[in-house]
């Protein structure tokens, strides 16, 4: 079992400025370059510094009193600020609530202090945790070795721990179906960039393997990179549809319903009838599409559902020690409104 003395012995300094580094203490300062290499030698000799850590991490059949709190990674007032993620972190509240968990939210720069990760995840002060917000691979890594992981929403589809999300090309998918099945074959898309890059946006995906099944062509001039910004996707679509007719499509699918909203403005200023003229389709089912003029026909997300399936998830790999990665996608629902 690794010790305070061994820690200090290894960097070079006195017991106790290893403790006041370990421990946070404000009063007395202690050197920013001393910090680093105490922080670095709990890392590298995997120094766990109370019983109750000891007993989770040598002894997986003794009974240990849990912490029953949750880390929730997520930017501040994500949860109450965004609609989207209001709804997936409703889902977890609850489920969590039932099961006698409670949450804790932190942030990125949380993590980023050493004494903040070392109390949670080292001391194993949470018993899991949960992500919105994405985590540099090497500081996941490091988390999964310590405690139970999930990642919620895209940001970690890719990644070796357990994810949930909704399936993202097939949103898409229905969507193009939905036009197709109303006469459409000039469909543009609007959405944005994941890691720098079109490409890798699941949602465009499933609008690109749509469009190929159903036999339309893609023309490029009809694909609008928003930046995930309102004003990006308003200003873009006027320039589009003011163009000719024949230079125009005559359906556009927009990977979130804000951005459709911005676009359908934008159409009528036009003086493009909608849905005569040219159809939108949402993905989301954000509270505004059924009140804006004409109300926007939509991919419904089941977010709150994601929220209990990713509580859940958590909860089934900390009693079950569960070590395998699940990749779970949830089914969407189209929504047929006026805009197509």
């Amino acid at each position: 079992m690794v010790r305070l003395k061994d820690i200090a012995e290894h960097v070079g300094v006195s017991v106790t400025t290893v403790s006041r580094v370990i421990k946070n203490d404000p009063t007395r300062n202690v050197d920013a370059d001393i910090k680093k290499r105490v922080w670095s030698a709990v890392k590298e000799l995997g120094y766990t510094p109370n019983e109750h850590a000891r007993r989770l991490v040598n002894s997986a059949s003794s009974t240990i009193k849990r912490t029953h709190r949750i880390a929730w990674l997520a930017s501040p007032r994500l949860a109450d600020e965004n609609p989207y993620f209001s709804k997936i972190f409703m889902g977890i509240s609850e489920t969590f609530a039932k099961a006698g968990y409670t949450l804790e939210l932190i942030s990125m720069s949380d993590l980023q202090d050493e004494a903040v990760f070392h109390r949670l995840i080292r001391e194993k002060e949470v018993e899991g945790i949960l992500l919105i917000d994405r985590v540099e691979e090497g500081l996941l890594q490091e988390m999964k070795k310590l405690v139970p992981v999930v990642g919620v929403d895209f940001n970690y589809s890719d990644h070796s721990i357990s994810t949930v999300d909704y399936d993202r090309e097939g949103a898409a998918y229905k969507a193009i179906e939905h036009l197709a099945s109303r006469g459409h074959s000039k469909i543009g898309f609007i959405g944005g960039e994941i890691d720098g890059e079109m490409r890798f946006e699941k949602r465009f995906r499933g609008y690109k393997m749509a469009m190929a099944e159903f036999g339309f062509d893609l023309h490029e001039p009809f694909v609008i990179d928003s930046g995930w910004c309102m004003n990006k996707a308003y200003v873009k679509t006027k320039e589009l549809l003011a163009k000719p007719e024949n230079e125009r499509p005559t359906a556009i699918l927009c990977a979130g319903d804000l951005l459709a909203i911005a676009a359908m403005r934008s159409a009528r200023e036009n003086g493009l009838d909608i849905p005569r003229d040219i159809a939108f389709v949402g993905i989301d089912n954000n509270e505004m599409a059924q009140y804006v003029v004409p109300q926007l026909t939509t991919i419904s997300i089941p977010q709150y559902e994601m929220g209990v399936v990713a509580a859940k998830t958590l909860l089934n790999q900390i009693a079950d020690e569960q070590t395998m990665d699940l990749k779970t996608l949830l089914p969407s629902t189209l929504l047929i409104r006026e805009s197509t």
